[in-house]
């Protein structure tokens, strides 16, 4: 039995009862996040450009774009959904494989749900933690085989595919086409390039997903694909751990919307300003010493939603004046205002080496304020919150965070009983009465 052997017998064979008890609650936890940035996205210039696209150019009755409700194929709703699910930055990420797997596999098992004749809760968060698993494995295996740091949505494809797969029955061989589909023709984007030029393209999750979806369907209908690249894993336990050893219980969540690079300096200013009662008027400099990938992100002021997001200086100007950074934050008019530009305008950024070699594993940042009367304050030490194993969210920190997100999109009814179903949601008899549920009835908006 090689690599892919063993990858799609987890695939195919994996029940929930298989899972271990924490992996069972890890499943919803990570459907309730995923699903909350999925929405929240919804409302983002990329979320409403891609849902027009795929109506006018993916038409069909398959599957949801959330949270309009319009029915499109299932391979329009994936891409439609997927660009959504990753369009806030606010979504699930593996430390190791630099990227977010729940933003690639959740768009692909919606739409494969869709097709279902009736699949139940428990099915569907099965599928969604194969989807994780497998998806963290393609990952590493990407980018050991691979110098160029490639964009999620280069392993995030096969995820997608896994997911989908399983719930569509697919059989051992075609399931195999369908993985070496997704990894021939998944986005193979070069992050970095993505960080020097900010753009709707994002982490390429989208389309990453998209191929996901759509290689599933297309080895239903007899296309053949090269052989999966679990075949080629360096380490053999990355593939033979599968079913044992859960890396979906090592994800991080993300309580703001900007590049994860950036949040351990949106903590050292916060807990600096709160510890000290220093107002966003009373600073004079801000200096961020941290780890090259952050001090590559820009610092200039942002022109949209992207920009904002890819940016170290605007984030933490916003958190400060704000208290919070959320969709509003990195949405027009807020990315436009002058006192948190001013702000941003005097965040300096340098390299510590120390922090450059603990990254990717670790994340680190200093940050040091200066008042405008010569105070000097520190941070030390402080990497993004929400990680683990110290410091991750409660489920009620996730419940709040999904309300923050879907309330005023869907309404703070509609959202709380979302919340409610999902905690429960092995029971649910089937997944449709959930996708429901995410379409909008009153819209309250962010701005």
């Amino acid at each position: 039995m090689n690599g892919t052997d063993r990858a799609i017998q987890f695939i195919l064979q994996t029940t929930w009862k298989d899972l271990s008890s924490e992996a069972q609650h890890q499943a919803r936890r990570c459907l309730l996040d995923s699903l909350g940035a999925l929405i929240a996205g919804t409302e983002t210039p990329v979320g409403k450009l891609m849902a027009s696209f795929c109506v006018e150019q993916h038409a069909g009755d398959e599957a949801t774009v959330l949270a309009t409700g319009q029915p499109v194929s299932a391979v329009g709703a994936t891409l439609a959904n997927g660009f959504a699910a990753n369009a806030l930055d606010i979504d699930d990420g593996y430390r190791c494989i630099k990227g977010h797997p729940g933003a690639c596999v959740l768009p692909a098992l919606l739409a494969a749900s869709e097709r279902s004749a009736s699949l139940s809760g428990e099915a569907f968060l099965t599928a969604l933690i194969v989807g994780y698993e497998i998806g963290i494995r393609a990952g590493l295996i990407r980018h050991a085989l691979y110098q160029t740091y490639h964009s999620s949505g280069s392993w995030g494809a096969i995820a997608g595919a896994a997911a989908a797969g399983k719930v569509l029955g697919l059989s051992a061989d075609t399931l195999r086409q369908a993985l070496g589909i997704a990894e021939y023709h998944a986005p193979i984007a070069p992050m970095m390039k993505g960080i020097d030029t900010p753009c709707m393209g994002k982490d390429s999750v989208g389309w990453g997903a998209m191929v996901g979806m759509a290689s599933v369907l297309m080895a239903q209908c007899g296309f053949t694909g090269i052989e999966p690249l679990f075949s080629d894993a360096p380490d053999p336990e990355w593939v033979t751990s599968l079913g044992t050893q859960y890396e979906v219980l090592s994800l991080y969540f993300k309580p703001y919307a900007s590049c994860r690079w950036a949040q351990p300096a949106i903590v050292g200013a916060l807990e600096i300003a709160q510890q000290n009662s220093v107002a966003p008027n009373d600073i004079l400099r801000i200096r961020v010493r941290t780890f090259a990938a952050a001090v590559k992100l820009s610092r200039a002021h942002p022109r949209n939603t992207e920009q904002a997001q890819y940016n170290l200086a605007y984030p933490v100007a916003a958190a400060l004046i704000d208290g919070e950074l959320g969709p509003r934050q990195v949405l027009p008019p807020r990315i436009h205002d002058g006192a948190v530009l001013a702000l941003a305008d005097r965040v300096e950024a340098e390299v510590v080496p120390e922090y450059e070699q603990a990254f990717p594993e670790k994340t680190y940042a200093d940050v040091e304020v200066v008042t405008q009367d010569g105070r000097i304050f520190t941070a030390l030490r402080k990497q993004a919150p929400w990680e683990p194993a110290s410091t991750l969210p409660t489920d009620d920190e996730l419940s709040e965070k999904f309300q923050w997100l879907a309330g005023p999109v869907l309404g703070k009814d509609r959202a709380k009983g979302i919340i409610e179903m999902i905690w429960a949601f092995e029971g649910t008899g089937d997944v449709r009465q959930l996708i429901e549920r995410c379409v909008s009835r009153e819209h309250h908006f962010y701005q």
